[in-house]
């Protein structure tokens, strides 16, 4: 996995033009049923893929946090939310709370997450590919392929699933 983590921005990098140029393409035509097809192929992956094996978006992003996560973070953690928001967050360019630094504190040696249960919205749904209404972050899912090894197979197998 260590391997794949390594080589995974180069050939998210690679394949931009060719991801970006797709997406595009299916924002021109985009089928009514693309929301299902990204669904399945998100599935097949996932049951192929355990996030535990890798956690790179632990280890090199951070998630937004909204008002509802702080607020259960911190009493998961039996904290006030402005002691949580202190410890953990900064604000950053867009105003929006995310963690003052990665690694995030909460990943531990094995890969796990410490508050996984109550974790971020962000964290819940990364890396996104199975969202309703896909067709309008392509353009976040086109920089998670740089990240997320199970993003980067997900645009493969659709492009393959779904030639333009």
């Amino acid at each position: 996995m260590k391997q794949i983590i390594a080589q995974l921005p180069k050939e998210a990098k690679d394949k931009h033009i060719e991801n970006k140029k797709y997406f595009d393409k299916l924002k021109k035509k985009t089928p009514k049923n693309l929301d299902y097809m990204m669904q399945e192929v998100h599935d097949a992956e996932f049951k192929k893929t355990n996030c535990l094996d890798c956690a790179n978006c632990c280890k090199t992003t951070g998630p937004l946090f909204t008002a509802a996560d702080i607020e259960r973070i911190s009493k998961h953690l039996r904290q006030k939310p402005q002691q949580f928001i202190t410890q953990y967050l900064r604000i950053d360019e867009d105003q929006d709370y995310v963690l003052q630094s990665v690694p995030c504190a909460f990943l531990d040696t094995d890969n796990t997450c410490f508050i996984y249960d109550v974790r971020p919205k962000a964290c819940r749904e990364f890396p996104h590919t199975d969202r309703k209404k896909f067709i309008q972050i392509t353009d976040l899912t086109l920089k998670n392929t740089a990240i997320c090894p199970a993003a980067f197979n997900i645009v493969e197998a659709i492009k393959k699933k779904l030639p333009l």
